[in-house]
């Protein structure tokens, strides 16, 4: 009896939920698309991206293998269901009710009534709403008129709307002119075009292909396709490249796309969403130094000779600024984003070179060593003497490091110069490789790279082979995260996680944004001491590094070349924010990088590093306040 009027109270409430639902009168927001509006740091306007790509095209003129590939990868009962499946029900409401994941829409007509009347919230309540409204929706449409909305209405990523702007953004084609195999790729994309886009990057080319091959076989199955025909597509339908918006010239396409990945990974806000525009993104970046990063990055590769010198031929620089508390504040991606659309400021293939140093000298710092097999850490401090001198072999806790041709490995000081004993700090401070390889060796590799991933590098960053050379920076992180990595140590050790979006706004609302991460690695007391190194080595150090002081005083930093001579960089600060720059070639056919060797017409045996030490220095110069920001520093008088 219970159970009877339990029911009856459970199918009155249906009935009346069902009589009370109805279909909403105003179409959702993609009929009313506007612009996302990105902000300086300043609050004034740096871009407008949009409007979104839009364009209907009747259900006639689209052709029988798009529909079918669509069927086929959402909804193969589609023309028999009453605009629900009660299976998809069941297994949705199963789910919610066990604190599950709530599901999305499983026919296209509920696709279709989430797209066009409710929105992509994964809720119960609106899930409720789409069941009831899809049901009517059934009685009161045909479903080739459903259909028709529902391929004129869906998001397939790159901004399209609807399967007509899908095959220009994807193909450069008309709909109609789309194979059965083109077809199935863009229905793959209905699942989610931010993880099914190919250009965006290796895993999503790789779901992509999944994808694609079982639409295919899908339609085969349901008989859309003949096995014969299935056979002959076995290439996956390369889409072209997306197209650079001209809005988006200079600088300010790789400061749009850098914000926009911020948001895609610290916010609720679905590409999807975020393509149907009407969004306020006010940014970190600081357009002052953002020209004035492009006009140094400009000026010194100006002096460069490439019609004329083959080594002066597809030099490329990646630079970034980034504040002690995590704001990226400036970037140089490239020449120009419609030319270039790879941000070399986010490059992770190119050698950190000699700048690793100072995580190198961190983690000796705060962790100690060990230099004799089963011996507690000891403690070193910058004035720990260490053989400066060149060839010294490297040695473990169990004796020499052999190589694995059967040779002793020995260090290799810039240049072959010898230094004899020489303290750690002055080692750093100098640019001498020799104790820095033996200090990571004493620390220990697993050590020294959890270090420089506390200091702020990506734990996949391109961490390279735990051999002596991996101290001297034959790991690739980018410029933004090695920018970030020596920010912690001006911030006297306390590491912000890099952020470019302050704040997103819709409608007057402000959306929810996680905060940057904040941790403390290092202690005052070892930041304060790798703190020291980097300003001997711009104001008394020996190194390339002292040509920076006369972009005033107070600054540090360290220039750097990679062992293999494929990369030249510099990365310093003040006390408002870290910059790194990156000098390096990449061959535009093998997209392999070249070394720096003749670049500019100078020797083998002199070093690149000067050239983005140039760009630092000038870029620097030209943003700089006048006066010693260091705390208890004496005033420039001039």
């Amino acid at each position: 009896m219970t159970f009877t009027w339990a029911l009856l109270a459970l199918v009155t409430l249906v009935g009346w939920a069902y009589e009370h639902t109805a279909i909403p009168t105003d179409l959702n927001a993609y009929a009313t698309q506007q612009d996302n509006v990105y902000y300086w740091a300043d609050g004034t306007e740096m871009a407008r991206v949009g409007p979104v790509d839009r364009q209907a095209m009747p259900l006639d003129r689209i052709p029988t293998s798009v529909q079918s590939a669509v069927l086929a990868a959402e909804n193969a009962s589609f023309y028999s269901d009453p605009g629900v499946s009660p299976k998809g029900i069941t297994r949705a409401v199963a789910t919610m009710a066990t604190g599950g994941e709530t599901q999305g829409g499983s026919t296209i007509t509920q696709q279709y009534v989430k797209n066009v009347y409710l929105n992509q919230d994964q809720t119960v309540s609106r899930k409720i709403s789409e069941i009831f409204i899809a049901i009517k929706l059934d009685r009161k449409m045909s479903k080739q008129q459903i259909l028709d909305g529902y391929l004129n209405t869906s998001w397939f990523g790159r901004g399209a709307y609807g399967v007509q702007r899908a095959a220009k953004a994807y193909y450069g084609e008309d709909v109609s002119q789309l194979n059965p195999s083109q077809a199935a790729f863009l229905a793959a994309l209905l699942k989610g075009a931010g993880e099914y886009d190919p250009s965006m990057s290796a895993a999503n080319h790789q779901r992509a292909v999944d994808r694609w091959s079982w639409v295919l076989d899908r339609m085969v199955k349901t008989g859309k396709l003949s096995a014969a025909q299935r056979a002959t597509y076995t290439k996956f339908p390369e889409p072209i490249a997306p197209p650079r918006p001209v809005g988006l010239s200079g600088q300010t396409g790789y400061l749009v796309d850098t914000a926009r990945a911020y948001i895609s990974a610290h916010s609720g806000i679905s590409d999807q969403q975020f393509d149907l525009g009407g969004y306020q993104i006010y940014t970190t970046f600081q357009k002052p130094k953002v020209d004035a990063l492009a006009a140094a990055v400009k000026k010194r590769l100006g002096t460069l000779d490439p019609a004329g010198r083959p080594a002066d031929r597809d030099v490329r620089v990646g630079a970034a600024s980034v504040a002690t508390d995590g704001r990226i504040l400036a970037i140089y991606g490239g020449p120009d984003y419609i030319k270039q659309g790879f941000d070399d400021a986010d490059i992770s293939i190119v050698p950190a070179g000699t700048t690793y140093a100072p995580f190198v000298y961190a983690a000796g710092l705060r962790d100690g060593v060990v230099r004799d097999r089963d011996a507690p850490r000891a403690a070193v401090s910058p004035s720990s003497p260490y053989d400066g001198d060149d060839k010294v072999p490297i040695q473990t806790p169990e004796g020499p490091y052999w190589s694995r041709d059967g040779k002793v490995v020995k260090t290799a000081n810039a240049g072959g110069r010898s230094y004899g004993k020489i303290p750690l700090g002055k080692a750093v401070a100098d640019g001498v490789n020799g104790p820095v390889t033996q200090l990571g060796m004493d620390v220990g590799l697993n050590q020294v790279r959890q270090a420089s991933v506390d200091a702020g590098l990506l734990p996949d960053s391109g961490f390279a082979e735990q051999i002596p050379d991996f101290s001297l920076g034959t790991s690739t992180p980018s410029p933004i995260r090695m920018a970030d990595g020596y920010a912690t140590f001006a911030a006297g050790g306390t590491h912000t996680d890099p952020y470019s979006v302050l704040r997103v706004t819709l409608k007057g609302s402000q959306m929810p944004l996680k905060s940057p991460a904040v941790t403390h690695p290092f202690t005052p007391k070892v930041a304060g001491e790798v703190d020291d190194a980097l300003h001997d080595a711009v104001g008394t150090g020996a190194g390339a590094g002292h040509a920076v002081a006369q972009a005033g005083p107070g600054l540090a930093g360290l220039p750097g070349t990679a062992p293999d001579d494929t990369s030249a960089s510099f990365v310093g600060y003040d006390q408002e924010m870290a910059t790194a720059v990156t000098l390096f070639r990449i061959d535009p056919k093998s997209q392999l990088l070249e070394p720096l060797t003749g670049i500019g017409g100078r020797s083998k045996k002199k070093p690149g590093s000067d050239y983005p030490t140039d760009i630092w220095t000038r870029y620097m110069a030209a943003v700089r306040p006048p006066g010693d920001p260091r705390p208890g520093a004496t005033p420039a008088t001039s």
